[in-house]
């Protein structure tokens, strides 16, 4: 089974360049982030001709994650745990069976700029959240993962610049350390287990030459449960898509898995 994660940077700016890769890569299954559209207006039924499988949790304008598969889609639950009166659409998750059950979580972690104040507040706590379901998942001991834009920089070697991010709310030392205590519950970080170097990025600024300086950074990640780690071939990050026509900033990450 072969699983991208892919914000793309709005469903409606860059439904070509989403409908394209789809019947160019053929993914088994996608999980979206930023799709900024509600679930009415998201482009369900052309999605659904080219074989998959949707399920949205969307919001006008901003946030918004999606899985789409070629498998049916079980169990959907929408909206992170912990925080009933949260409206922010940042978390959807879905059972999907190919030749076994496999429980995917596609998740849109707050970018939290500016930092110190509330919304790097409302950031780390919803990582706190996020660790709750995160133990839950491993506690289960199925096969499972959560995936998406978590707008971490993990470590040094994950920016082009980790100067630069010092004081960004993505590579602040309280956000690199909840990242640490989620992965830490038993989770195999999937890119990180098969590609231990720098230079690999998965995020360049529409700003400033950074694509074309390869300036960017490395904030879309898969966490596997260690069920769900056992059953891994291979991660690697579709870098090109980014030198393309009309992209998102981000680019799509995959993982493939015994499933």
């Amino acid at each position: 089974m072969k699983i991208a994660t892919f914000n793309i940077n709005g469903v409606k700016a860059r439904f070509e360049t989403l409908t394209g890769w789809l019947a160019e890569a053929s993914p088994d299954v996608v999980l979206l982030q930023e799709i900024k559209s509600t679930d009415d207006s998201f482009p369900r039924a052309e999605i659904e001709d080219l074989g998959y499988s949707v399920a949205t949790h969307g919001q006008k304008g901003f946030n918004g994650v999606a899985i789409l598969s070629k498998l049916p889609l079980e169990d959907i639950s929408c909206g992170l745990p912990g925080d009933d009166d949260d409206p922010q659409a940042r978390w959807i998750e879905a059972t999907v069976v190919g030749t076994r059950a496999v429980r995917l979580c596609c998740l849109y972690l707050p970018n939290g700029n500016p930092a110190p104040g509330p919304k790097y507040d409302y950031k780390l706590a919803w990582m706190d959240r996020l660790r709750a379901r995160a133990a839950e998942l491993i506690a289960a001991e199925d096969v499972a993962l959560m995936a998406g834009d978590y707008n971490v920089i993990p470590q040094p070697e994950d920016a082009a610049r980790p100067e630069a991010w010092e004081k960004d709310a993505l590579f602040l030392p309280e956000t690199r350390a909840a990242f640490r205590r989620i992965v830490n519950l038993g989770f195999t970080e999937a890119f990180r287990a098969v590609e231990p170097g720098p230079g690999h990025y998965s995020f360049w600024d529409y700003q400033r030459g950074a694509w074309d300086r390869n300036d960017g950074i490395r904030i879309d990640h898969f966490l596997l449960t260690p069920q769900c780690a056992d059953l891994m071939r291979g991660c690697w990050i579709e870098s090109a898509l980014r030198g393309r026509e009309k992209p998102s900033d981000h680019v799509p990450v995959w993982v493939e898995i015994d499933a």
